[in-house]
């Protein structure tokens, strides 16, 4: 994983509930995702959905859609 930098992934699954859940990333690794991760305007997330993802230390600290920009 290339910490800070952008990179793509699938959702695995979502709880709408919580706003947390997990990723598939493009090398095959499953990735969990905290509630407050998820970016605006983005509000739901499906599951086989692409997303695109900032990590820092090996967290998800975004997440948005693969077509939206990521906050720095």
């Amino acid at each position: 994983m290339i910490e800070g930098s952008r990179v793509q992934a699938t959702v695995k699954d979502y709880d709408a509930g919580t706003g947390a859940g997990s990723l598939l990333l493009d090398d095959g690794h499953e990735l969990a995702f905290p509630a407050g991760a998820l970016r605006p305007p983005v509000r739901l997330l499906r599951s086989g959905q692409r997303v695109a993802v900032r990590l820092r230390d090996g967290v998800v600290v975004a997440l948005t859609l693969a077509t939206f920009p990521l906050p720095d």
